[in-house]
Order: structure tokens, then C-alpha cells, then sequence
């Protein structure tokens, strides 16, 4: 699919199921935290970032905020966003990863009733975000090698790896 600003953009699923090993690599380290930095553009265009949690529902990758938020408003406004797994102690020898794309809020009312049922957000005009991917990034070091392990991945050309010495 091809976004509006014509990015090629893929769902969770369809990126979980070209590149299995970087999507287990992704999810290993979002689930090792839970907060998460999430970068968001602000009115003036300048970044905005706050912290978020990161979910799964089976296939889908989904970001939840209360109502209202600064983040969510910017996401409203312009669904361009990056979140980075949190680069804390828990990530020693796990690889680096970000993620970037757009976030667009589930509107369905049967979808979003499902959701508060299920996640029991802290209050119901909370916001649900379902995420299109448009690259994800991941960074480790290959010890073995002595060098920088840099893999990029985009809908349109699928992995490219770096090495950095």
C-alpha cells in the first residue's frame, strides 16, 4: 500500500511475515520494557518526544494514549511517527531497534468497543492507534566480526544491511 505521502506502508503482519527474524528481533525488544520513546511532530513541525507503550493485538501493532495527550493530538494531526525500544540496561546484546511509519486512530465504533473491553484502557475516550510500518531499523554489533550491525528495512526494498567498523 501506498500512503498519502506516497510512502509504501505495511501492516504488522505483512512485515512479520517477509521478514520473520528482524520481527522476532523487534518484538523481543519491545516487550523487554515497557516504555517505550516515541517521536511525533508538533503543529510547528519541530519533534515532540514522550514516552509509550507498544502493544500487539495477534497481528496488528497498536499504540494506546490517554485522551487528549500532546502525543495523540500531534498523531491526529500528522500520523508521522518513529518509536525506539527502550535503550536501557535490558537491552544488553539484544540489537538496537526502531520503527517508524504512521499512526492512524481506530474509529470503528465495534473495533474500539472490543479494544476498551480488552485492554481496559483508564478511560474509554482513550486513544487506540493502529500502526502502517514504513521502516524499521535495528543496530547491534557482531562480535565475532569487531564491526557494527546496522539492518534496514523498507516495504519497497527489503533488507539492506550496513556494516560500520
Amino acid at each position: 500500500m501506498i500512503g498519502a505521502n506516497l510512502v509504501p506502508v505495511v501492516s504488522w503482519k505483512q512485515f512479520s511475515a517477509e521478514e520473520p527474524r528482524i520481527a522476532a528481533d523487534v518484538r523481543r525488544r519491545f516487550g523487554a520494557s515497557r516504555h517505550h520513546v516515541l517521536a511525533t511532530l508538533r503543529r510547528d513541525g519541530s519533534p515532540r518526544l514522550s514516552a509509550i507503550e507498544v502493544h500487539w493485538r495477534d497481528d496488528v501493532l497498536e499504540l494506546w494514549s490517554m485522551p487528549g495527550s500532546h502525543k495523540a493530538l500531534d498523531l491526529l494531526r500528522d500520523p508521522r511517527m518513529s518509536v525506539h525500544a527502550q535503550p536501557g540496561e535490558a537491552s544488553l546484546g539484544e540489537p538496537d531497534v526502531k520503527l517508524s511509519g504512521r499512526a492512524l486512530e481506530v474509529a470503528d465504533p465495534s473495533e474500539r468497543r472490543a479494544w476498551i473491553e480488552r485492554a481496559k484502557p483508564a478511560s474509554e475516550d482513550s486513544h487506540l492507534f493502529r500502526v502502517e510500518i514504513t521502516e524499521v531499523v535495528t543496530t547491534g554489533v557482531d562480535e565475532a566480526a569487531g564491526h557494527l550491525l546496522i539492518k534496514l528495512w523498507r516495504p519497497s526494498r527489503g533488507v539492506v544491511v550496513f556494516r560500520r567498523h
